[in-house]
């Protein structure tokens, strides 16, 4: 008799809960900005945070080179099981000769809320390379918003002009890509 109703305000209460999140993931994002996609061909917008030093690291530094923009947190099991192709990759291009490039860089994004978690990943998945930047504000990420990205592992491959060439590369697949644009 009663169980109905209570499955009724279950039901109820997780529709709540859910849109609360993606109220909460959109708020202050404009129609605009949600709705916005990146493709293949636009420029890379400047994204320019903190690493964990507190040193403030842009994109736009990294103009000249090939740069793979990896979204990931440490909490995101995903994203932890590909990082270490993501140091394979990196280790096997940083030095590389690049046809219209000169190198490669990593330049990470961490979706995470606390600072302790996201440098004790940054150690434990031995990502080496130095640009590890977050504004620790997870979904509401201002990176996260620009790149309209609302899922990780997400990652953006862009040239030396800064213009993206390739979205969402994992594996071998981001080694091909790169093996393409290395002399």
């Amino acid at each position: 008799m009663f169980k109905k109703p209570l499955f009724i305000i279950l039901c109820a209460g997780i529709a709540f809960a859910g849109l609360s999140f993606v109220e909460d993931y959109h708020e202050g994002a404009s129609i605009e900005e949600q709705g916005k996609i990146l493709n293949i061909g636009d420029p890379a917008p400047e994204i320019s945070f903190q690493d964990p030093e507190g040193n403030i690291r842009s994109l736009s530094d990294l103009r000249g080179k090939v740069v793979l923009i990896d979204f990931w947190a440490s909490w995101c099991r995903p994203c932890r099981m590909e990082n270490p192709n993501v140091v394979k990759v990196y280790d096997k291009y940083k030095d590389a000769n690049f046809k219209q490039a000169d190198g490669f860089e990593v330049f990470s994004v961490s979706l995470d809320r606390n600072k302790a978690d996201w440098t004790r990943a940054i150690q434990q998945d031995n990502l080496k390379w130095e640009n590890h930047v977050s504004d620790l504000k997870f979904w509401q990420s201002e990176a996260a918003r620009t790149y309209n990205v609302n899922g990780i592992p997400a990652t953006f491959l862009v040239d030396a002009k800064g213009i993206i060439i390739a979205k969402n590369l994992r594996g071998r697949t981001l080694e091909s890509t790169l093996d393409k644009l290395t002399e």
